[in-house]
């Protein structure tokens, strides 16, 4: 046995804590258990954590009916993020698109969906995935916006509607984070200047008229989760209508499997209007600005970097 000299009460305090975090974690299961029970009228009889997320707690939990689940847990949840998520999620599960889990239950601490048994990336699933995006944005949407604010990541997201697309963009996609960022001094005044210029010609820049699209909304590539069915499902939407490019813009910005065919595929299925590519950092502003806004460092520049896109690109 080794001996922890100096200090006789260092063994026990290690095995005590120990002990405890054993124990809170096994109350932490059984308080989830407890409300999924309650939420959704069914023994639950095993639960297990789930990794990965930054602001929720996963835990798969089985039913005594033999399902799987996953739900999602977050203390001190803003109002009405979780209500949010599941409106958006059947928002896009009702266009008959792309596949989008079940929710089963909600409420103001925690959210309920279908369990999606992960698989791996195929050729096959991105060919799916393209054609059923296409589905999902031609379902539309009432105007540009949406019947009540919303979340992006741990921002909050104005989606009050507005008439035109251009105005949407401009001042519930933009300039809220443009402002954001400078105050909290994450954005360079000369990228910021860049920025505001891209704003005040975005006429010149956004391309064709479209009606308002059936938008994820937050449709990065951790968004998308790839099932063992040869399906890929979108979960964690800020769903909104919106421009569609926005959506294919976001799934490039930080690289996805099988990218160039989920986009050959969708422009075969619903074709894109010309200079959709040249557009593309145009789009991405807004996911820039938000994670400037969030976790400043290089995406400030990355921003920057974009608005010159859009600039260079208009000659």
């Amino acid at each position: 046995m080794v001996k922890l000299s100096g200090s006789p009460s260092l063994g026990r305090r290690l095995l005590l804590g120990a002990g405890s975090a054993t124990v809170s974690g096994v109350a932490r299961m059984a308080t989830i258990a407890a409300r999924a029970e309650h939420l959704l009228g069914t023994a639950v009889v095993a639960t297990t954590p789930v990794a990965g997320g930054e602001l929720c707690t996963a835990t798969r939990i089985r039913l005594g009916d033999g399902r799987s689940a996953l739900m999602k847990t977050r203390p001190h949840s803003p109002p009405g993020f979780f209500p949010a998520e599941a409106n958006g999620l059947a928002w896009l599960r009702d266009a008959g698109g792309a596949a989008v889990p079940e929710v089963h239950a909600a409420d103001e601490e925690c959210i309920i969906i279908a369990w999606v048994e992960p698989g791996r990336p195929s050729a096959e699933a991105a060919e799916r995935f393209g054609r059923g995006l296409a589905v999902t944005h031609a379902a539309g949407a009432d105007q540009f916006g949406a019947a009540h604010d919303g979340y992006i990541g741990n921002a909050p997201l104005p989606n009050r509607p507005a008439p035109t697309w251009n105005e949407f963009f401009t001042t519930r996609r933009l300039l809220p984070y443009l402002k954001a960022a400078r105050d909290r001094d994450q954005l360079s005044p000369e990228d910021g200047a860049t920025i505001e210029q891209v704003v005040g010609r975005l006429e010149e820049f956004a391309g064709p008229i479209e009606p308002p699209a059936r938008l994820h909304g937050d449709l990065w590539s951790g968004n998308v989760v790839w099932g063992s069915d040869g399906q890929a499902y979108l979960i964690d939407p800020a769903a909104h209508g919106g421009h569609r490019e926005s959506d294919l813009a976001m799934l490039a910005l930080f690289g996805c499997p099988h990218l160039l065919r989920i986009l050959e595929v969708y422009d075969e299925a619903a074709p894109l209007a010309d200079g959709w590519q040249q557009r593309t950092p145009l789009h991405q502003l807004h996911p820039l600005l938000v994670h400037t806004v969030l976790r400043g460092g290089s995406y400030g520049v990355r921003a920057g970097a974009a608005a010159r896109a859009v600039l260079d690109g208009a000659g």
